[in-house]
């Protein structure tokens, strides 16, 4: 090897290896990003102790956050918490899907004419995320603030959405992933898909206190304009008000609002084309 020949190699490793710490600092930025988001906030050594890092090494991604105004800290307790250019990032992605601002008078809608907590959430990765809420004004009510992740089989807006899937894909993405949370959860597949079955023949889902005892939720889905799942919208509230005497009207009501939804936001149900 001549000696330009080394010193191209070496000048390709040095390059190689700045690649790959400039990923490595913006995979950990992400994930204190991430996690600051999840929790409405934490102090610099929660995070330390949640992600394994020094804090110096989260004490350093966090001024380059903040340089970015990605993250913002209070002075007096230490806190940091989300900045105005992720909140910038966020509603950049709300704007684009549009679903929020559709879908609020329906929301609006739909909680006055049942009393309970309605809401509006999309997939993700395997789990659901809660985009909009209008929330119930009764004493005990359903409460999931916008952000919120949630497991996808053990939620009404969850299991409307699967229940536009094939059984198929529905056994591949759950395949060891049924965390069971109370006495009534699927815990198996084969159970999930005979629910999924009920649902798709009587058009809207039910979260029978299945991921909270004592909480039910009436889910059905929204479509896109290419008839494909775009979100589930649902109704949330403690059993005793969401009661056997009220499912079948609810589901309905629910239903019929999707409906509305979908066509409001220009789509189509897959049976429709």
């Amino acid at each position: 090897m001549t000696d330009e020949e080394d010193r191209t190699e070496g000048h390709g490793r040095r390059k190689s290896g700045v690649q790959q710490s400039s990923v490595q600092v913006l995979d950990r930025s992400l994930a204190l990003l991430g996690r600051i988001a999840e929790r409405d906030g934490s102090t610099l050594s929660g995070l330390a102790a949640q992600t394994g890092m020094a804090p110096s090494t989260v004490h350093r991604l966090l001024t380059s956050l903040a340089e970015h105004r990605m993250v913002t800290s209070d002075a007096e307790t230490g806190v940091w918490t989300v900045g105005v250019k992720a909140f910038e990032i966020g509603n950049a992605f709300r704007r684009g899907r549009k679903l929020e601002i559709v879908a609020r008078p329906f929301l609006k809608a739909l909680s006055e004419e049942t009393g309970e907590t309605a809401n509006i959430g999309i997939e993700d990765e395997g789990e659901i995320v809660f985009v909009a809420q209008v929330e119930s004004h009764a004493p005990i009510r359903a409460f999931f603030r916008p952000g919120r992740r949630g497991p996808i089989h053990a939620s009404g807006i969850g299991k409307a959405i699967l229940s536009t899937w094939a059984d198929a894909a529905v056994a591949r993405r759950m395949s060891g992933r049924l965390t069971v949370f109370t006495e009534k959860t699927h815990g198996g597949t084969s159970s999930l898909l005979s629910d999924l079955q009920s649902i798709r023949s009587r058009g809207y889902a039910i979260d029978d206190e299945e991921h909270t005892a004592g909480m039910r939720c009436i889910a059905a889905p929204v479509y896109e304009e290419h008839g494909e799942t775009l979100a589930g919208l649902s109704v949330s509230g403690p059993t005793v008000r969401l009661c056997d005497a009220r499912i079948e009207e609810l589901g309905q009501l629910v239903r019929s609002s999707a409906d509305a939804l979908t066509a409001a936001l220009g789509g189509r149900r897959p049976e429709d084309f």
